[in-house]
């Protein structure tokens, strides 16, 4: 036995239980053995390793340490990327190009004017002024002719969505919290850090290209789940959930449960011609301060802007108050030049001449990427009608690169980062092993990038095709070059 409390049987590592003494299981809670792939794959190796077994440091947990696209760039690296970046096609960041060559787009600002005030520290629940043209920008896009209006105490700024989503957590009751798979990687970390809830998955169907219908929330409901987590436009499958759908499911929600909407891809809508329509629960609320829909989005994703980590969370006044005032003790709230310079882009005008510029540059960046993979071989029976990702399905490519992670590693090789399924397959309570996933065979692919780099990418992709459709290829799995 080694010393870090470590053994192998047949080539295969157990961790020891320090309690007993005895070797861990590898394949906890699996429904079967190992495949050949994923036993000779050194990929399926580091992941394992990353996710479960014997901790080295007794006051670390390292498996908390990074989520899917970091684990993806983390291997990346190890194949150069961070040497090289611009070499190399990173389809895995679920980020927007950030220049300002997008025709009908505004440009960005280029410098700030730092008041003397925001050197002091701002509001955990952001500054007024923010706050208040958020408020504007949803009454004039999503209630019109309502009586019941948004105000700047239904808003709060956060730094970045991540972190809107811990504070949303902390002052959340004791509930079960049901959430969708697949969905959002991050929420995974979410999910698993607080324990005044009890996360509770949802899968959805394959078959039905993962759709949320209204009776899997009234089931739901009824088994007693009273939060419920989603993004919507949907993370990874670019799927949106619009109304009369929406509607009825606020409806099922109102006054037994709360809804959480992550509508960061709010304004990659391709449902209504690219006229500048984006998509949100607001529509549907009947009393701002009574309905419990929370509603989190931000400058990262439709503004382009994912790094100056402004973002925001619209809901009733009590819950806003509570999200504000626990920024004291989780971030300390958001950068406030930045919430400054935020607030002319904001002019429900401007934004609505945004989103048309946006919704017709991705779509066509969408329509090029479908119909490269298409003439590859890909199987794509759904177009994606929002975000900027594909839930890209590796069935029917040859066997060694018709999973995720393997197909992963292959496209490192030719300087492609695409995300494996498996991340998305979210399992906060390692209730169940991961290799027995139905997201086993898919990875999600970003066309968020420009469109030389996409091209780049789909080179690098079919060039992975093409090697392996060759008869007799063995899988490559030597240890990158130094």
């Amino acid at each position: 036995m080694s010393n870090n409390n470590v053994i192998s049987f047949g080539g295969r590592k157990f961790s020891i239980n320090r309690n007993t003494g005895l070797p861990r299981p590898s394949r906890r809670f699996s429904m079967g053995a190992p495949s050949s792939n994923e036993t000779s794959s050194k990929i399926h190796r580091q992941f394992r390793a990353a996710h479960e077994g014997h901790l080295p440091h007794a006051g670390l947990d390292a498996t908390r340490a990074s989520t899917g696209v970091v684990w993806c760039t983390e291997r990346a690296g190890e194949h150069g990327f961070f040497d090289e970046p611009d070499k190399w096609a990173n389809l895995g960041q679920g980020a927007p190009e950030v220049d300002d060559d997008i025709e009908g787009c505004f440009p960005r600002p280029t410098h700030l004017d730092i008041s003397v005030n925001s050197r002091e520290y701002g509001p955990t629940a952001g500054i007024k002024p923010l706050r208040v043209a958020v408020a504007r920008l949803y009454n004039e896009m999503h209630r019109k002719g309502k009586e019941s209006q948004y105000s700047w105490e239904n808003v709060a700024i956060v730094p970045g969505g991540r972190a809107g989503l811990i504070r949303i957590a902390a002052v959340l009751n004791n509930a079960y919290v049901g959430f969708f798979i697949p969905d959002y990687t991050a929420y995974n970390e979410m999910l698993s850090l607080f324990k005044n809830f009890a996360a509770i998955p949802i899968p959805l169907s394959e078959e039905e290209g993962y759709h949320i219908h209204p009776e899997k929330i009234a089931e739901e409901i009824a088994r007693g789940t009273g939060v419920i987590l989603t993004s919507n436009p949907r993370n990874p499958t670019g799927r949106v959930v619009a109304n009369p759908e929406l509607a009825e499911i606020q409806d099922l929600c109102r006054e037994r449960a709360t809804l959480v909407c992550d509508e960061f891809y709010s304004g990659y809508n391709y449902t209504s011609n690219c006229d500048g329509t984006t998509i949100s629960a607001a529509e549907n609320v009947e009393d701002v301060d009574e309905d419990d829909v929370l509603i989190i989005d931000g400058l990262t994703k439709r503004f382009r802007l994912p790094g100056w980590r402004v973002a925001w969370i619209i809901g009733p006044k009590e819950f806003i108050k509570a999200i504000g005032s626990c920024g004291s003790y989780l971030d300390g709230g958001t950068n406030v030049p930045f919430q400054e310079a935020a607030i002319p882009m904001l002019k429900p005008e401007l934004v609505k001449k945004e989103m048309v510029a946006l919704q017709s540059h991705f779509r066509g960046k969408r329509d090029y990427v479908i119909e490269r993979l298409r003439k590859m071989g890909f199987v794509i029976n759904t177009v994606p009608d929002s975000t900027f990702y594909l839930w890209l399905n590796l069935e029917g490519l040859p066997a060694q690169i018709a999973d995720g992670l393997n197909f992963f590693q292959a496209c490192l090789e030719e300087k492609v980062i695409v995300v494996p399924g498996i991340f998305f397959d979210l399992n906060p309570s390692k209730r169940r092993d991961l290799f027995d996933s139905p997201c086993h065979h898919f990875v999600r692919f970003s066309y968020g990038p420009k469109m030389e780099t996409l091209k780049m990418g789909l080179d690098g992709i079919e060039r992975v095709v093409n090697k392996f459709k060759k008869a007799g290829e063995p899988f490559d799995d030597t240890e990158p070059s130094s």
